[in-house]
């Protein structure tokens, strides 16, 4: 069955209440700390950073999703990644989820953390411990607790990201909300960013662990900002099973449903990251068709959403085709350049700028009315094959630097 996108985030589905606080942890006074609390405990799943330099709140985490089952409450922070900070980081998270586990009257270890904000900065527990207090008396499942709660995980951020669609499922309704927050440091490899995702479908750990896997290889791991792999970078998504649903216990057509709905939510927050990327003017979409293989059409696609020199093409508007064939070349996947049609496409319009590797005679006012919209897109041909695949980034602009240039001060 198709997905039905509806108004909603994480708390959509049933059982899950969200809450959010200003802790008094960014200088500006915004808020910086959401909590999410299931009624029930959750199945768990998550995928994490390779990067080597792992912050505190990964760690946590990744012990606590291995067992699959038994979360029950999120707690994340903005403004301070809790990363590089040693044992007095390890011991923040085991703080920060007693003080929760005593709030909400749940297990310790069934809180997961979380952080984002400025490395090798310790966390002011005091602020943590008074922002749970006042999350946990304030809890709810309104469209309005979800949509602070998204506020509250954003740094750089100039926009919150939600999605949620529901499906039917053993001819039950089952929805899937989540949030996320992301603009600069994105370039995954596995995930990217901070990703939370719900659902009330009744599903066995071990495949809800695979559909999330599945579901971030062709999403997260699709995007790049700007080419740095986060410390903190954590996609984590429970379940509560609250849908009554026949639980689904093996790859059938319930699995293949569900599946497909949260590839559509992860594929709608990932392109919000991307579209939010830091001082970006447009949203940059690859697709990599005639493949061999995906995996060739993949590493294509990444490679020229990840290139400077064609991100900084983007933002001028200028139609240096020659930047996204040489992306491709480095990459370090096979192809035939001399076999390689190239086309850009936007609302203003669609133009093919090569044959067969070779120039075609164009509009060059055609091509700056193209490359000037919100969302362009750039197609490459191999003509190799049937495989494709899609990766996401953004226009690489003077602001992105003033960003990160000012990004503690």
């Amino acid at each position: 069955m198709q997905n039905q996108l509806i108004d909603g985030g994480v708390t959509a589905p049933k059982g899950f209440l969200a809450a959010s606080t200003a802790a008094g942890i960014k200088k500006n006074g915004g808020k910086d700390m959401a909590m999410l609390y299931s009624t029930c405990t959750c199945r768990a799943a998550g995928t994490f950073t390779t990067n080597v330099v792992k912050a505190a709140p990964v760690l946590w985490d990744q012990e606590l999703v291995s067992r699959q089952f038994g979360v029950q409450a999120l707690v994340c922070n903005s403004g301070i990644a809790n990363a590089c900070t040693g044992a007095e980081g390890m011991d923040a998270c085991r703080e920060t989820a007693l003080e929760a586990a005593q709030a909400l009257k749940i297990p310790t270890d069934s809180v997961l953390v979380a952080s984002t904000g400025v490395i090798g900065q310790p966390l002011p527990m005091d602020c943590i411990k008074t922002g749970i207090h006042q999350m946990a008396d304030t809890l709810s499942d309104s469209r309005e607790a979800s949509r602070m709660a998204a506020q509250a995980i954003m740094t750089t951020d100039t926009v919150k990201k939600e999605a949620a669609v529901s499906i039917i499922l053993g001819g039950k309704t089952v929805h899937i909300g989540g949030m996320c927050k992301g603009s600069g440091m994105i370039h995954p490899n596995m995930c990217t960013m901070l990703s939370f995702v719900t659902t009330d479908a009744c599903i066995s750990g071990e495949l809800l662990q695979k559909a999330l896997s599945l579901a971030v290889e062709d999403t997260y791991n699709m995007i790049s900002v700007d080419g740095d792999t986060s410390t903190n970078d954590t996609v984590l998504l429970l379940s509560s099973g609250l849908a009554e649903n026949p639980e689904i216990t093996e790859e059938n057509q319930d699995y293949q449903t569900f599946l497909e709905a949260l590839l559509f939510v992860n594929e709608t927050l990932a392109k919000s990251i991307a579209a939010d990327g830091e001082g970006c003017t447009a949203l940059f979409e690859v697709t990599v068709k005639g493949a061999a293989q995906k995996q060739q059409a993949a590493v294509l696609a990444r490679s020229v959403v990840s290139s400077s020199l064609t991100k900084a093409a983007l933002y001028g508007h200028d139609a240096n085709w020659g930047r996204i064939l040489c992306a491709m070349g480095y990459s370090g996947a096979d192809f035939d350049p001399d076999q390689v049609d190239l086309f850009i496409e936007s609302a203003a319009g669609k133009l093919q700028l090569t044959e067969n590797g070779r120039a075609l005679p164009y509009s060059e006012e055609t091509a700056t009315r193209i490359l000037s919209e919100k969302t362009v897109t750039a197609v490459a041909d191999l003509k190799q094959g049937n495989a494709h695949a899609t990766a996401w980034g953004c226009d690489l602009t003077h602001k992105y630097v003033d960003i990160n240039a000012d990004y503690r001060s």
